[in-house]
């Protein structure tokens, strides 16, 4: 089963938008480990915001590092763009 965390990345600035992001999909991560490790986490991310932002090396990085997979979707169209594992 997957579970989607979406986080705007709206206000402030890109890397403490992903700072905090990041942060709350891992603390989320931890809980599922915890309690239903059936459940696959995803974090959602606007597809404008993963093409401005996601391609710098050091966010591709803890990406990787931290195995985050990624739901990337169209805020106008409201549909998903591209599932990332």
């Amino acid at each position: 089963m997957q579970l989607l965390y979406f986080y705007n990345f709206f206000g402030g600035s890109a890397i403490s938008q992903f700072h905090t992001a990041l942060g709350q999909f891992l603390n989320y991560q931890i809980v599922l480990e915890l309690e239903d490790r059936d459940r696959i986490l995803y974090l959602a991310v606007p597809f404008e915001t993963y093409e401005a932002f996601f391609r710098f090396e050091p966010v591709k990085t803890a990406i990787a590092r931290f195995q985050v997979k990624l739901l990337v979707y169209n805020t106008e169209k409201e549909e998903i763009e591209q599932w990332i594992e």
